[in-house]
């Protein structure tokens, strides 16, 4: 598998997070580039929460600075995890059992596969880092996530497939790089319709947690600026950002 034209890669042995990594060298850079930590040691997920991250398991970071509102940049999200779908079916011949899980994960088999975690670069007009992590040999203890959450599973353990961190990272960059011209030029509608054919739990009951209040609904879809809409007792609610939960 070709490494898409025009992207950088770099793979480093050991490195504390690969966000961590991609905002050192931001400054840098001439054009977007993927960094894989093979060994990382303080990996991060969403609100500061730990990642746990055991060697074997897949970490990387694409920084990338693009020209648009921080709105517009927050909908790659949607593109990283077409293209997790994408790379995952292409190196396991198979995407039975792979779903994705509004904002930013990827189930597999009902669990939790891998995260996307976006964080900016130097405030606005900066970059942007878009951090993965998969499961492909370990997942973390299901004591380690909140009740209810969805539970963490392990590629190998689910699919009895063995997949190196380097050939996730050939597969992913050259997905992405497809998704991400589908993005630019013609916005995200495509990607939006990709992504709710490949929802979890689409028109099934769900909750949103976010920092203020819980909403129970049936998830309707995911509207044209990326947020989630749920249908309630009290009519449609619209949400950016929250925790969902399907128990």
């Amino acid at each position: 598998m070709g490494w898409p034209e025009g992207y950088g890669r770099r793979v480093l042995a050991e490195v504390d997070s690969t966000n961590a990594e991609a905002a050192r060298i931001a400054g840098g850079l001439s054009g977007p580039e993927w960094i894989l930590g093979l060994r990382q040691t303080a990996a991060r997920g969403r609100r500061g929460r730990t990642w746990v991250n055991p060697e074997g398991n897949f970490a990387a970071t694409l920084v990338m600075r693009p020209a648009e509102t921080p709105d517009k940049m927050a909908l790659r999200s949607f593109v990283t995890s077409l293209a997790l779908y994408d790379a995952l079916e292409a190196l396991t011949g198979t995407a039975i059992g792979l779903a994705l899980k509004w904002p930013n994960d990827v189930l597999l088999n009902g669990g939790k596969l891998a995260g996307i975690l976006l964080e900016s670069i130097g405030g606005p007009g900066g970059h942007l880092a878009i951090g993965i992590g998969v499961n492909l040999l370990a997942a973390p203890d299901a004591i380690q996530v909140e009740t209810h959450a969805v539970p963490p599973v392990a590629l190998l353990s689910e699919t009895g497939v063995r997949v190196t961190p380097e050939a996730i990272l050939n597969a992913l960059a050259t997905a992405y790089a497809v998704h991400e011209a589908r993005f630019v030029t013609y916005g995200f509608e495509p990607i939006r319709s990709l992504w709710l054919q490949r929802a979890a739990r689409l028109g099934e009951t769900i909750t949103a947690r976010t920092t203020r209040d819980t909403v129970t609904g049936v998830f309707e879809t995911v509207d044209a600026t990326g947020q989630l809409v749920l249908k309630t007792p009290k009519g449609r609610v619209t949400i950016a950002a929250a925790d969902i939960f399907f128990g």
